[in-house]
């Protein structure tokens, strides 16, 4: 058996190591570059059949598997998206008289995406988000009450830094 890293042959028990993501069948010198994955030993392997008594090797079971989380599009998004927002974007659309090809071309973005959008068949993504509203000029961000009113009180609120007045040692 050769190594699926170097190509060398291998003597003795090959490794089973996984390498950015691959698992691969490696010598003892190749071992480092990776991950040692511990083998599942089945007792039920049983040799190939030949004929039309073969039957399909049973499928793994599912919930052996690690099971992965993906990542939401609305845990990168920093509020939430308003509930008539294909309504707002169609209005502001017809506002500006643009046609659903025209904007999608101002925004370099497929018709098809628009028109979905409008639909209420898809959720614009952050990045289609933010060329909407630079295109049509409207916000379709739902910010809480609250926010608006601490981003206001901050601004007005004098902080310790206004009042220091730092003044430079002379030597």
């Amino acid at each position: 058996m050769q190594c699926e890293m170097c190509g060398e042959t291998i003597r003795g028990v090959p490794k089973l190591v996984r390498v950015e993501g691959a698992e691969l069948s490696v010598c003892s010198k190749c071992e480092k570059f990776g991950t040692e994955v511990q083998q599942v030993r089945r007792t039920d392997i049983r040799a190939p059949q030949k004929g039309p008594a073969a039957r399909p090797a049973p499928a793994p079971a599912v919930g052996a598997a690690q099971v992965r989380y993906k990542r939401d599009m609305f845990d990168y998004m920093e509020g939430e998206i308003v509930e008539d927002y294909a309504a707002r974007i169609r209005h502001a659309r017809e506002e500006k008289g643009l046609s659903q090809k025209d904007l999608a071309m101002q925004m370099k973005e497929k018709e098809h995406l628009i028109r979905k959008i409008e639909n209420s068949e898809l959720i614009p993504e952050e990045g289609v988000r933010k060329k909407l509203e630079k295109a049509l000029d409207i916000r379709l961000l739902d910010t809480p009450a609250g926010e608006e009113e601490k981003k206001a009180q901050s601004k007005l609120t004098p902080t310790l830094g206004d009042l220091t007045v730092i003044r430079k040692a002379r030597k």
